[in-house]
């Protein structure tokens, strides 16, 4: 079974269900990797999903990747990579796949740059965060192309457009 816990800041608002846009965003990532039997689990199976200010991912940013900006999504996988497949339960019958904290103001400035609604890019930052937290990653040319297709399906699935799609206007 999947939990996604979600925190907001006030400063979000409440003219979205953050609540509800993350598990969905959550659940069309796992859904369409290897790792869709997360989803119904006979252990409870939970993903933070912090939506934090800017100030708060900028020091988190500086903390832990060394980088003094905020960026739009930091994921803090909490299972190796490699050890997904033999979760089977844990003491209290919970394991935390990680955490996944979005900055709101650099998540609305792309949004305006992208031309999309804030929550439409939040979604897409959630299920790129997800992907990080199974261990997919964009270091490689060849590892971020396939990070972006399965985030392209994983969107599709929730009726959004291909965010890495060259706009013209």
């Amino acid at each position: 079974m999947m939990d996604v816990a979600v925190q907001a800041e006030e400063s979000w608002g409440e003219d979205t269900d953050w609540e509800a846009l993350a598990i969905e965003a959550v659940t069309a990532a796992l859904s369409i990797s290897p790792h869709a039997g997360l989803l119904n689990a006979p252990f409870t199976v939970e993903i933070s999903v912090r939506l934090a200010d800017d100030d708060e991912v900028h020091a988190l940013n500086r903390q832990y990747r060394q980088k003094d900006k905020p960026t739009n999504v930091l994921s803090f996988p909490m299972v190796q990579p490699d050890l997904i497949e033999t979760l089977d339960n844990s003491d209290d019958g919970e394991v935390l796949l990680g955490d996944i904290i979005l900055a709101r103001g650099v998540c609305e400035r792309e949004a305006a740059e992208k031309g999309v609604a804030p929550a439409e890019h939040a979604t897409h930052l959630i299920v790129h965060g997800t992907l990080h937290l199974i261990g997919y990653d964009h270091l490689e040319d060849d590892e971020a192309e396939a990070m972006e297709d399965l985030e392209k399906i994983a969107l599709a699935k929730l009726g959004i457009a291909d965010p890495y799609a060259i706009r013209e206007d």
